[in-house]
């Protein structure tokens, strides 16, 4: 049996108690922090756990899942992944290959960032398509064209745009570095789709006791030195009046 066990947005402690009762259950638990970074770390999954964990790369677990699907054959193994499990399409492949093996499988969900937006005071229904800032040397230098057509037809709708940042192992895009790059394809494209007079919100720390939330200018915003910590970006579309009211609260001052 395959558990995919999600652990929330902040640390060990966001874990639910089934899916802490399920980490406790397996015979054996994996687990892979890329495409969630959380405030936690293995020692202290081990210790609430009570079980030996190993931690996944992130090329192990894209080109050697197999050896994990093997030993659910005949055991419960649990993988413990940030956020919610379903979230990355990562997971979604490994389930879609467990299945089509005869392997039964299990997805213990939790929070994500998809729906903790909503602590910025935005709708969750006026959201459209997210997207992913990826580092530069993943699309070999070349701008992302793709991140902006989305941005583009979601602000043509009217709608938000959720803005992920890349991460990597030992790695997190910082704000300012994913502005650089939706400026630098908006220089390109001369399409008026990003300007630095845009009002925009940081969203950071999210599911910890104190949150980042930031709104104000792009010029603002830029200038600003977050901690190196997971964030995400967040392009404001046609704006409700209780949304307006919400995000004043998080309003920068100029500096």
């Amino acid at each position: 049996m395959l558990c995919l066990i999600s652990l929330g947005l902040s640390d060990e402690k966001d874990i639910s108690l089934k899916g802490l009762e399920v980490a406790k259950s397996c015979d054996f638990l994996f687990a892979e922090f890329y495409t969630t970074k959380l405030l936690t770390n293995k020692e202290r999954l081990e210790k609430l756990v009570g079980k030996e964990i190993k931690i996944l790369s992130r090329k192990y677990l894209e080109e050697n899942f197999q050896e994990i699907l093997d030993l659910a054959k005949n055991k419960k193994v649990g993988l413990l992944v940030g956020g919610d499990a379903l979230i990355a399409t990562t997971h979604s492949a490994l389930i879609i290959e467990a299945r089509k093996q005869g392997i039964e499988t299990e997805i213990i969900h939790n929070a994500s960032i998809i729906s903790a937006v909503g602590e910025t005071g935005l709708h969750i229904y006026k959201f459209g398509p997210c997207l992913t800032i990826p580092f530069p040397e993943k699309t070999k230098g070349k701008l992302p064209e793709s991140v902006y057509e989305i941005l583009k037809e979601n602000k043509k709708r009217g709608l938000h745009t959720l803005c992920l940042l890349d991460v990597e192992e030992e790695r997190i895009m910082k704000v300012n570095e994913a502005l650089e790059i939706l400026l630098k394809i908006e220089e390109e494209k001369k399409e008026g789709v990003i300007s630095l007079k845009d009002e925009i919100i940081v969203f950071a720390k999210v599911g910890s006791k104190k949150p980042l939330i930031a709104y104000g200018r792009m010029e603002e915003i830029i200038k600003r030195n977050f901690e190196e910590t997971p964030a995400t970006i967040i392009f404001p579309g046609k704006l409700h009046f209780t949304e307006k009211e919400f995000l004043e609260f998080f309003r920068i001052e100029k500096t």
